[in-house]
């Protein structure tokens, strides 16, 4: 099922969000794995290199926003919305944010590991250089809604 069939459905069963926008998304790494999370209600958060919304052109996310989750093949598996939004310096991301995300062991060790090689590399992709300061944009949401 594709993002609008999945919207569809749920906004029969929600007809009062049938007019609103959405965004459909899979995450930057492991899709599956981490569709997979949210879709279990484990991963509750997400974090992105703010510097690279502006580079892509694209509006950071904003608290009350719909998002429809896709899965590596470009399928949907749930709705969710936004609940928080902030910006921090990557050196000062929580561990209570860390947990929220859900991956690994759920620690703040855990999470700045595998978020500095995955910031590193999309900020050399686009020529720039990853440091312990850059703007991280912290996302909280809610599992709203699962696909079949």
């Amino acid at each position: 099922m594709d993002a609008k069939q999945l919207w569809n459905v749920f906004s029969e069963h929600y007809p009062e969000h049938q007019s609103a926008d959405y965004q459909a998304w899979s995450y930057g790494a492991a899709a599956d794995e981490l569709a997979d999370l949210t879709v279990k209600g484990i991963k509750t958060a997400t974090a992105s290199a703010y510097e690279l919304y502006a580079l892509e052109n694209e509006p950071l996310p904003k608290a009350g926003e719909w998002n429809v989750i896709l899965d590596d093949k470009g399928q949907a598996v749930c709705i969710t919305q936004t609940t928080n939004v902030s910006v921090v310096p990557y050196n000062e991301v929580t561990k209570e944010h860390a947990f929220k995300e859900g991956e690994g062991d759920r620690s703040l060790t855990y999470w700045k590991e595998v978020h500095q090689d995955f910031f590193s590399k999309e900020y050399q992709a686009k020529g720039l250089e990853f440091n312990e300061t850059i703007p991280v944009v912290c996302e909280e949401f809610e599992m709203v809604f699962k696909a079949n």
